[in-house]
């Protein structure tokens, strides 16, 4: 077994995924001739990078934009604009048959691991598609590539004839990561991967994943809404607020000191282990605002209890407050 680099213990990491100024809009179509009469601004203007071999965190209620970056860095969805860099290869500006190399090394692991099977092919078959549409070894080859990859995430040789309804909630997501791993990725984007288990299963979930980053050196994009399980599996984190970074730093800088309004109030939700402890709970008032019709300045300034004028009037950088933890509020310094 490799072992797993992390940012905290191998500085010298490069990076292997650059994300620089991505946005993503969808069109809103009105009227009698179907014209576009609004964009929904899904993410505008994210910039983060991942090293190889790290985990990296994204986080922020529903609605954020979370998953719509990490589908969008793969090119499942179409771009605005920005770009992102795999490897030192701009992703985006590749053509079809490029880009279809490129996704051996780019894989993803969808949240409803039901919906992202096929029910009428058996999960041997399903996680041999990849294979076969890359290409990948003979018949008798990728029989035996399906089955060590089943085994990699504690299944049986014998899954392989079954269908996706005969497995409960956690060994569907075992076939999602085992489909993922079969074409031997660099990097895999997590897109919520448990959010949908129970908490026992949850834990089985995660270790696997940590146990095949280990062994495989794969570095991860992991989305979730969930701040305990982030903190179990990630080596930095990013706080997503309406389609923008708002927090980004290690997990233990961010788990101790919290900077951003937003991400104080997300860390006094998480519950404490120990009933006899207390902690101040900060309870954000009103709605998410409309990503049709963000507010102008800070995007969280209408429930944020330190808003200030400027916060109505210029939209805060994303800056970098001490080394690694960056914050896009103008009273961070406050915090800190």
């Amino acid at each position: 077994m490799t072992e797993k680099k992390t940012n905290g213990s191998d500085q010298q990491a490069r990076d292997m995924i650059i994300v620089k100024n991505l946005v993503k809009y969808y069109p809103v179509f009105g009227g009698i001739f179907r014209q576009v009469v609004d964009q929904v601004q899904a993410v505008d203007d994210v910039s983060f990078t991942i090293k190889e071999g790290e985990t990296l965190g994204l986080v922020g209620e529903s609605g954020c934009g979370k998953t719509t970056v990490g589908h969008t860095m793969l090119k499942l969805r179409e771009p605005t604009s920005g770009s992102v860099e795999f490897d030192g290869v701009d992703v985006f500006q590749l053509d079809p048959k490029e880009l279809k190399a490129l996704r051996r090394k780019m894989q993803i692991v969808f949240q409803d691991p039901y919906a992202s099977l096929d029910p009428r092919l058996p999960v041997g078959e399903s996680i041999a598609e990849g294979l076969k549409i890359h290409q990948i070894g003979t018949k008798k080859e990728r029989v035996d590539l399906v089955l060590e990859a089943l085994k990699n995430v504690g299944l049986e040789e014998y899954h392989a004839h079954r269908y996706p309804h005969e497995f409960s909630g956690g060994q569907r997501q075992r076939i999602g990561i085992a489909r993922a791993l079969a074409l031997n990725p660099k990097f895999i984007v997590l897109d919520e991967p448990v959010s949908a288990l129970d908490v026992s299963i949850q834990a089985q979930v995660l270790n696997i994943l940590k146990e095949l980053q280990s062994e495989f050196g794969l570095t991860y994009l992991f989305v979730a809404h969930n701040l305990a399980v982030v903190e179990h599996i990630s080596d930095r984190v990013a706080v997503m607020y309406l389609g923008k970074i708002v927090e980004l730093s290690s997990r233990v800088e961010l788990y101790n000191s919290p900077l951003h309004p937003y991400t104080q109030a997300l860390m006094s939700a998480i519950p404490l282990p120990d009933p006899t402890q207390k902690k101040e709970r900060i309870i954000l008032e009103g709605d998410v605002p409309s990503p049709l019709d963000p507010p102008a300045g800070c995007r969280f300034h209408p429930r944020c209890q330190y808003a200030d004028k400027i916060c109505w009037q210029e939209e805060p950088p994303l800056r970098e407050i001490k080394p690694g933890h960056y914050v896009a509020c103008h009273f961070a310094e406050k915090f800190f």
